[in-house]
């Protein structure tokens, strides 16, 4: 195979979330980034530069079929890296449902209009991290499959199923706790937590919306400290996920441990 004018413009079209979605494709660049995913999606693509070719030669065997070898000049042109790789894949976007019940058998994040790629993507990391492996997108936040979101969750993506739809009406369906970030909730560190459920984590400015805050039913706060000290107004809402995925599961642990 080799690389067309149409094919460069193809994977040069996968930047835009709508093109992505029309072509149900999305790309990962960058050696780390493909193979932690390469086995975990659909390659329809794999473009390389010839030395990039000469140092993987055994993943090269594996995929020769969808092998295109690319000069650094043409990478360049296709790369949505402002310091492009040698290694850029194609995949089929992959289609995951998601059902009520998972909530009531483990932990579930859900997005609520999270707009910044790089913190979507840091989500996805630390669901990973602390063995999350399902996350709810509503409409309006960013692509879980932009190329920045794709490479801050460094492969998580791989291990986490992402479902984006109506927030609200996935929600309503669930029978599970459902836990949220507020500034007037109940200290995480003292309230009751369970092993299961959803937590629901706002937008970067404006926290949670309205219409979701209705539907959630544990309040929950990340207090500062010390108590009523100057501090920064909020925290980032990637740090945010991360302290109350960290606390849950040291309850877990705790609880485990009797």
């Amino acid at each position: 195979m080799e690389l067309t004018a149409s094919l460069r413009k193809f994977v040069m079209s996968l930047s835009s979330a709508r093109r992505r979605r029309e072509e149900g494709a999305f790309i990962a660049e960058g050696t780390k980034c493909v193979c932690d995913t390469i086995d975990a999606f659909s390659l329809r693509y794999l473009f390389a530069t010839n030395d990039w070719i000469d140092k993987h030669s055994a993943l090269n065997d594996r995929y020769a079929d969808r092998l295109i070898p690319v000069s650094k000049k043409d990478f360049e042109r296709i790369s949505s890296l402002s310091t492009p790789s040698e290694v850029l894949a194609v995949y089929d976007l992959p289609d995951y449902q998601f059902t009520a019940s998972v909530a009531d058998d483990e932990l579930v994040v859900a997005l609520d209009g999270v707009q910044d790629p790089g913190n979507v993507g840091t989500i996805i990391r630390a669901a990973d991290w602390f063995g999350v492996r399902h996350i709810i997108l509503s409409e309006d936040c960013a692509d879980a499959y932009s190329p920045k979101t794709v490479m801050a969750t460094m492969g998580a993506i791989s291990r986490v199923k992402i479902m984006r739809g109506n927030l609200a009406e996935i929600l309503n369906d669930c029978y599970a706790p459902i836990y949220g970030t507020f500034l007037d909730g109940e200290s995480i560190y003292e309230t009751v937590l369970s092993p299961t459920g959803i937590i629901v984590m706002g937008n970067e400015g404006n926290g949670i919306s309205e219409n979701i805050s209705g539907i959630v039913n544990n309040r929950i706060l990340i207090p500062s400290y010390p108590p009523d000290s100057v501090t920064s107004e909020s925290l980032n809402v990637g740090m945010a996920t991360s302290i109350v995925l960290s606390e849950f599961r040291r309850r877990l642990i705790t609880d485990l441990n009797g």
